[in-house]
């Protein structure tokens, strides 16, 4: 179901899209002979590749930037407090690798996965309702689901599919935004120095509503991708779920923005006082 989907949003491309899909299908869904060769040398060669080059980038940037650390005693905005490789950094990641790879053992042991010999032959039109791609695409689900009924067309021509919506233009704008956050943020702020300290998130009350605000509202079309086992399990309508939500969607990340906007100040107020009240004990009595 998830590679029906990928061809389905790939198609919805405007004007590049059918033939990314017949590049990357070799040809109508479910795909030419040489597609599933593909597949697999991506899943053992490309995505490695690909995760190991962002491992190293990532060990590189912590060597030449350093790492960000919270307010203390020793650190400061001028000085970094690190941990040494040994005997403390490289124990503790040796030892979370060994527990990763000791629950991977016991998971390929002790759990079955897919068990294809019970459901016979690969048939698309034998999928059931229940039929649901991974879970980290329930996202792209719940937005392909709560897009209304339309598409971008002139004449006959449809210049922008429906599916484009939630299937592509959802998750790029996601993405996007998460990449120019910290661009935006200094041009707003107008804060362009060098920061090795991490603010709390009380210490900037508006990125972390905003912050909270994106996750609800990403969160509610995540848990709107599984409207339909809703439905199986708890008997609730599909289609009064899919309006629920559409409204959901854009209320509650604007009450979860205030609410916690306001639950930072009081946080910061209530230092304020504690730091008054300390003062205030510590005056010699008269």
């Amino acid at each position: 179901m998830g590679l029906a989907i990928g061809y389905s949003v790939l198609m919805s491309i405007p004007f590049v899209g059918a033939n990314l899909a017949q590049l990357v299908w070799n040809g109508p869904f479910p795909g030419g002979n040489d597609f599933e060769s593909r597949m697999y040398v991506v899943h053992v060669f490309v995505l490695p590749i690909v995760i190991a080059t962002l491992i190293a980038l990532h060990l590189t940037l912590v060597a030449s930037r350093h790492h960000t650390q919270f307010l203390s005693r020793r650190a400061n905005e001028r000085k970094v407090v690190g941990m040494p490789t040994f005997p403390g950094y490289a124990p503790r990641s040796l030892g979370l690798a060994f527990a990763v790879a000791a629950v991977l053992f016991l998971m390929g042991g002790l759990i079955q996965i897919n068990p294809i010999w019970q459901w016979g032959p690969y048939h698309i039109a034998d999928a059931t309702n229940g039929a649901q791609p991974d879970w980290y695409l329930g996202w792209l689900i719940g937005a392909l689901r709560l897009v209304p009924n339309f598409d971008v067309t002139i004449g006959n021509y449809t210049l922008v599919p429906n599916a484009f919506w939630g299937g592509a233009g959802f998750p790029l704008f996601v993405f996007l935004v998460l990449f120019l956050w910290p661009s935006l943020e200094r041009r707003v702020t107008g804060d362009y120095a060098f920061h090795n300290l991490l603010d709390r998130p009380r210490d900037a009350p508006w990125r972390t509503a905003l912050g909270v605000a994106l996750f609800t509202w990403i969160f509610l079309v995540f848990v709107a991708g599984a409207a339909d086992r809703m439905f199986v399990l708890f008997g609730l309508s599909y289609e009064a779920q899919v309006w629920a939500f559409r409204v959901l969607v854009w209320v509650l990340p604007v009450v979860a923005l205030f609410v916690t906007k306001r639950i930072c100040e009081e946080l910061l107020r209530g230092e304020v006082v504690e730091v008054r009240r300390k003062l205030v004990e510590a005056e010699p009595v008269v």
